[in-house]
């Protein structure tokens, strides 16, 4: 299968593409590359278009059977910069190539989402993909905006399928520092404390990166009448978490290492399990595998051998909203996030 990938160069997208090319498929990649530069450590440089998602027409599309939509401002943080710029490249942007790729003849559209759109659950009880959609940030409405969107674009010849990824953590060459389990290793190991900065009560559902690809890779494969305008949590059950469990995690992993609780102790209002089995029942062959303690010991592994600092922890290489802050106040970038 002839693939486009979306955000290749993220976080995501460094390691979704080696893993759909090693299931044989013909990968090409679509980034702006803002965090050219910013490696925890070298990756192989697939066939990469320059081009922003804003500008996607079309013919940019031709000849492709699928694409892997990945590209977007990748976090709550991120998404607080600007709402407006966030919804515009999230949710109209998603959009835009979604037309493009329908008018290109292109059959299948894997989104992006996120459980981050459950918000906050009323128990905990687990959610499955029936639960009502309680979006708490600009991020997570731009998710439940464009998987609305993309769901009346569906055709016959058409199938937009959504995968809600739990929380990603592990390592990449494009290293991010600011989602949980990523950052509580990265202040253990740098700093000696694991530091919370809620009361550690807020559930967490997480996925590695290497089980989102290969449930991308999984999803391309699957028959199309399975998935056709179907949004499936991507994880695995037993990987919920409280936070203070995973604190308890990484001072395990690291050693030598307290927790400490930081900034007010409140409890976080983003706070939700996960029910994982609709995915798994209608695609039983993808292996998801990962575990928060395995992963929690791979990127204790990866840090070191990187000899990360707290400098390079508290900067802008492996922190977004950093990274595109540095880029507007060098100019290389102006106020809608174009390269100047």
């Amino acid at each position: 299968m002839k693939v486009l990938v979306t955000g290749h160069h993220g976080y995501i997208g460094s390691i979704t593409i080696p893993v759909l090319e090693a299931a044989g498929h013909d990968v090409t990649g679509l980034d702006t590359l803002f965090y050219e530069g910013c490696d925890l450590y070298a990756a192989a440089a697939p066939r990469t278009v320059e081009r922003d998602v804003r500008d996607v027409e079309p013919r940019h599309l031709q000849g492709f059977d699928a694409v892997v939509h990945l590209a977007a401002l990748s976090n709550d943080p991120l998404g607080d910069l600007d709402r407006e710029l966030t919804l515009a490249i999230n949710y109209e942007a998603t959009v835009g190539v979604a037309r493009a790729a329908r008018e290109a003849g292109v059959g299948r559209f894997v989104f992006a989402s996120s459980c981050s759109m459950y918000g906050a659950a009323a128990s905990d009880r687990p959610v499955d993909e029936t639960a009502p959609l309680k979006p708490l940030t600009a991020y997570a409405e731009s998710k439940v905006r464009s998987e609305e969107a993309l769901a009346e674009l569906a055709s016959d010849d058409f199938a937009p399928v959504f995968m809600r990824n739990a929380t990603a953590y592990g390592a990449s060459p494009r290293l991010r520092v600011d989602i949980v389990l990523n950052n509580l290793v990265g202040w253990a190991l740098t700093t000696g404390a694991v530091r919370i900065l809620s009361d550690g009560t807020p559930w967490r559902p997480l996925v590695h990166v290497e089980d989102i690809a290969r449930a991308t890779a999984a999803l391309l494969e699957a028959p199309e009448d399975a998935l056709r305008g179907e949004a499936f949590n991507i994880g695995r059950d037993e990987e919920n978490y409280r936070v203070s469990e995973l604190a308890e995690i990484v001072q395990t992993a690291v050693g030598d290492c307290e927790v400490e609780f930081g900034g007010s102790g409140d409890p976080d209002p983003r706070s939700y399990r996960v029910d994982f089995s609709k995915f798994h029942e209608c695609v039983p062959d993808a292996a998801l595998s990962w575990t928060a303690e395995a992963g929690a010991q791979e990127l204790v592994e990866a840090y070191r051998a990187a000899g990360m600092t707290f400098e390079d922890f508290d900067g802008d290489r492996y922190t977004r909203l950093k990274r595109l802050r540095k880029l507007l106040d060098e100019g290389l970038l102006d106020t809608e996030l174009r390269r100047r």
